[in-house]
Parts: structure tokens; sequence; C-alpha cells
């Protein structure tokens, strides 16, 4: 099936960016995907990877872009202010996140589902938020905002783990672009079975069917690390640590 019949109303400059940026980031990245099939052929979706470098969303983006999908992400409010850079940022789709209150976030993550359930489109949202605290690069302790999307519409949400980008670009570290083609495992594991926080959707337990998600995407970067995840998550909270913003030393 050809790209252009797989999103709904795409936003035009999308597929010629990408058509340039895609071979660039592939100089970088020698992906090696796994399960791309799992990932919805069309309609809506929510793909949660994990997070352990700053330039892993340069490889995420090129493996959904490689199952045929547009990697849109969703991306700071504020940056859609930043001259040219907002721009490019709204015509090729990818979808602000309000963090002014919890209102606001709530009225929104309801916008959004309801606008990816219209347009048939998938979002990528990092359920951990930011880089992993985990000392091994192992997932953490998520947040919310992924299955809060995904349960305000019944939206797929599909676990992802990517591992190799250390290598490119070291957590909080320098970038490395010698030698290129880095090596890159990908993995799209089957949907997150939420049917268990489904039964009252009135007051789904977020947190319960975060940590299903959590645990879906450390299975698949074991299966990649070819070793056991720790059996508990890494909370920041427990080590004196903020959850958001650049990690200190």
């Amino acid at each position: 099936m050809p790209r252009a019949s797989r999103e709904k109303s795409r936003p035009s400059v999308f597929w010629p960016l990408a058509a340039v940026i895609a071979p660039l980031i592939a100089l970088v990245f020698k992906l090696e995907i796994e399960g791309a099939e799992k990932l919805p052929r069309e309609g809506a979706y929510v793909i949660a990877p994990n997070h352990y470098s700053e330039a892993d969303p340069l490889a995420v983006a090129l493996a959904v872009w490689k199952a045929g999908r547009a990697p849109r992400f969703m991306a700071k409010e504020s940056l859609f202010r930043v001259p040219v850079l907002g721009w490019i940022l709204r015509v090729t789709g990818m979808v602000p996140v309000a963090r002014s209150s919890s209102a606001a976030s709530a009225r929104q993550t309801l916008e959004t589902s309801e606008m990816l359930v219209r347009d048939g489109r998938g979002v990528i949202v990092y359920p951990e938020g930011t880089l992993t605290r985990d000392p091994d690069l192992w997932p953490m302790r998520g947040k919310t905002g992924a299955v809060r999307l995904a349960l305000a519409d019944g939206i797929p949400v599909i676990p992802m783990a990517h591992w190799g980008c250390q290598q490119v670009m070291p957590r909080y570290g320098k970038l490395r672009l010698w030698p290129l083609r880095r090596r890159v495992r990908v993995l799209f594991g089957d949907p997150v079975d939420l049917s268990s926080v489904q039964s009252d959707a009135q007051t789904p337990n977020l947190t319960v069917a975060t940590d299903l998600v959590m645990a879906d995407i450390a299975a698949l970067l074991s299966q990649l690390r070819d070793e056991p995840a720790p059996a508990t998550r890494w909370n920041p909270a427990d080590h004196g640590q903020k959850e958001t913003g650049r990690l200190e030393p």
C-alpha cells in the first residue's frame, strides 16, 4: 500500500521534507527493524518508545517512516511559538503539549485524541516524559500522558523499544558521528492490552495503564539487550532526582 493512502489529511509539506531528511538520518543510524507490521496500516494510534538519548527521536522517526507512517511527535507548546521552528512543527503535523495547568492539559488531550481519530493519524509520545534516569538506561517510571491520550478515544498504544542510539550520543554526552551508520535495533510490539482499565470508562486507572505500557516497553528492550529488565522501574523521587529537565551528575 503506498504511503499516500495511509495518512488522511496529511500536511502537503510533510512528505517532501521527510524525503530529504530521512536519507540524512540513515547516514547516522543503520536501523534493523522488527515488528513493523504491528504498526496499524491506517487509522489513529499512539507509539510509546523508550527514551535514553537526545538522538533517539531521530531513530524513532526514521523507523516509523520506514514502517510507512508519518512520525509525528508530541512537542512542548512553547516550541510552536519559535520562529521558523514553530512553522515546521505546524506544517508537519506535530502535536503541541499544554503544560500550563492540569485542566488545560486534560482538555487538550481530549481535543488531540478526537483529531487523531478524525484524521486517522498517529502520534509518538515518550511515556517517561524525559530521558530515563535509570543508570543502566532501562525505562523508568512512566507518566500518564500516552495512556490518557489513547483512552480518551480508544486509540491503540503500540509499545516500541530501540537500542544503540547511545553509541551516537550518550545520555547528556557529546555527539559522535563517526563512524557512520551505527547499528540501532528497533522492535515494535503488539498493542498494549488496556482492557482491564477500560472497563470503567468514567474513571480509568491511568497509573495502572501506564505501568502496563512501561512493562511492555521494558520487555521489548529486554529482548533487544538479551538481558532481563529490572523487576522494579527506577523512580526518580526515590533517588532525590527531578522528573524533568537535565539530569545533574
